[in-house]
């Protein structure tokens, strides 16, 4: 998908936005980074998403979200800030599917005591919308998630790194345990098909978060 067309006053009115995001993120962040960094975050993040929103006025919002999550992951990593809990890094191709999958079902399963990222290395402009009723039927709500590119950060904070049927798209760390699962893509598949592919990528976490000593929430 093509970057979003914008007049320059659209351009130049989202960028505004942008920076006014980047603004709360200072705050936020305060002591850890520089207003510089944060900034440059900002702007690489708005460069990397802004042809993945489905309207512009979201365009800020998966911004400051990407923007926040890559920042706090870089902290993490370079011991700025200190980790509370595991953290579990999902990777897959488009970041539409099966990423998305074991995320929200991994943050549903261990009751939120894992932190869970995902991430694509090369992200579609949405996520999969059978993926998002299946869950939408467990209690499972990731319609404002959105496909997001892989960084190198988040790979650095991650604890365990799983990837599914990217290759070797995801940079390797020496201290990090990494985890392929051979689990097909429900794009383009029937509903009975993804359904029996989220019911694998449970059984999976399931066995993760037993492995990890995280009980199962519920």
């Amino acid at each position: 998908m093509a970057p979003l067309s914008l007049t320059p006053d659209q351009e130049r009115e989202l960028r505004t936005r942008v920076r006014h995001e980047a603004e709360s993120l200072a705050r936020e962040f305060a002591g850890i980074f520089s207003v510089e960094t944060i900034e440059r975050y900002a702007t690489e993040s708005f460069d990397a998403i802004r042809n993945r929103a489905r309207l512009i006025d979201f365009v800020p919002v998966f911004v400051h979200r990407y923007t926040r999550e890559r920042l706090r992951a870089l902290a993490q990593a370079e011991g700025l800030i200190m980790k509370d809990r595991p953290e579990v890094l999902y990777v897959c191709v488009h970041n539409a599917g099966r990423s998305q999958i074991a995320a929200a079902l991994t943050s549903r399963l261990s009751g939120g005591a894992v932190n869970v990222r995902s991430a694509g290395s090369d992200p579609a402009d949405a996520i999969n919308p059978v993926v998002v009723e299946v869950l939408a039927e467990r209690g499972i709500d990731i319609s404002e998630e959105f496909p997001k590119p892989l960084s190198d950060e988040v790979v650095r904070a991650a604890d365990v790194v799983i990837t599914m049927g990217c290759g070797d798209a995801c940079p390797l760390y020496p201290g990090k345990r990494y985890l392929d699962w051979d689990v097909p893509d429900p794009a383009g598949q029937p509903r009975e098909i993804v359904e029996a592919i989220v019911e694998d990528i449970e059984g999976r976490v399931r066995k993760l978060l037993a492995e990890l000593e995280i009980p199962v929430a519920g």
